[in-house]
């Protein structure tokens, strides 16, 4: 199976914390609440349901890997880099309108877009969610194979 790739553009906010232990998310909302502690980035240009219906249809097998990279570029051009891995599942829907959330467990609704990863918001580097918390620009890179 080739390589398919989905790219998402958002930002960070002030609000970030990336405390959350299951579960990282990158959402469409403009605000953050310091609640929302698996949230990474705010803004994304992109949902799940934009995706093409290949790279879902990829997703859906148990076996697929899907890697998620999050770069991270700060205003005075720092860059960060982190990459967690998880699975695809056959429940994988991709219709979410607001988010994209990689999941630890296998737990699965329309915003899922990875399971069992191998890392969740509070396993991200503090630089990197320190930058996120200064506003800085984000691409999430999703792959799968």
């Amino acid at each position: 199976m080739t390589d398919r790739r989905e790219v998402v553009r958002a930002r960070g906010h002030e609000n970030v914390t990336a405390e959350h232990a299951s579960t990282f998310e990158v959402t469409s909302d403009d605000w953050l609440t310091p609640a929302g502690d698996c949230i990474l980035a705010v803004e994304a240009d992109r949902v799940p349901a934009d995706f093409d219906e290949a790279f879902v249809e990829a997703c859906r097998d148990r076996e697929a890997t899907i890697t998620a990279e999050v770069a991270v570029e700060t205003d005075d051009g720092d860059v960060f880099t982190q990459t967690v891995s998880g699975r695809g599942h056959p429940e994988l829907t991709f219709e979410g309108d607001r988010s994209h959330v990689g999941r630890t467990s296998e737990y699965v609704d329309d915003r899922t877009v990875l399971v069992g990863a191998g890392g969740a918001a509070a396993d991200f580097d503090r630089e990197l969610v320190a930058a996120l918390a200064e506003g800085a620009a984000v691409t999430l890179t999703l792959t799968v194979e």
